[in-house]
């Protein structure tokens, strides 16, 4: 079953890919794997079951998703914040997310983004300091948009997802580690209901 569910997205991302242009690329097979997984029935749904079963199909993977090639204006990189330290500062772990985003803002500067997490510590919260990171890199300050009140991963997918709706997103690539990727996906395709599709990518 997951070796033909496999096949019929390999196929399917080819055929997109080469429908829209984007083939000349040559992707690598992770992401066209994942581009087509994202846009099903059974990822982009409302049937908690399917979500999780093609959720796990799914390769974690820093190849940039193919909807960032395909609209990257409506696309939204989404990094996940984690816990400061004490006195405000990132952790390594979160400096790997932001280092993985900034490729990605970089890479597609037409893309928005939005910084997710709260829980302050010394009156910063988690998302005010991926902000002003990604700010000292480059990355202009109006670009971002911050979810500042979640305080889990659960929240971070409900409160981003009325963030992509007021914006109009049409989709969103969430950036975070390995051993979050596939619960945060999760949690985020539940979150948007079927509305937009929901992609990922881990620190190279």
């Amino acid at each position: 079953m997951r070796r033909t569910v496999v096949a019929t997205a390999v196929a399917a991302a080819a055929a997109v890919g080469v429908s829209t242009g984007q083939a000349a690329a040559t992707p690598a097979i992770d992401t066209v794997v994942n581009g087509a997984l994202s846009v099903t029935p059974l990822c982009q749904g409302t049937i908690d079951a399917l979500i999780i079963a093609c959720t796990e199909l799914e390769k974690l993977t820093p190849h940039f998703p193919l909807m960032l090639d395909l609209n990257p204006r409506g696309t939204h990189l989404v990094v996940l914040g984690a816990g400061l330290t004490d006195d405000g500062k990132i952790r390594p772990v979160l400096e790997e997310r932001l280092e993985a985003a900034l490729r990605a803002a970089q890479r597609y500067p037409e893309s928005p983004i939005v910084v997710t997490g709260g829980v302050p510590r010394n009156g910063v919260t988690e998302a005010q300091a991926m902000k002003d990171w990604l700010v000292v890199r480059g990355i202009p300050p109006e670009r971002i948009t911050e979810e500042s009140q979640s305080t889990s991963t659960v929240e971070n997918a409900r409160f981003t997802n009325d963030v992509l709706l007021e914006r109009r997103a049409t989709g969103a690539v969430l950036v975070t580690n390995r051993d979050h990727l596939e619960r945060a996906m999760i949690n985020f395709r539940q979150a948007v209901d079927a509305r937009i599709p929901i992609a990922g990518i881990v620190p190279a």
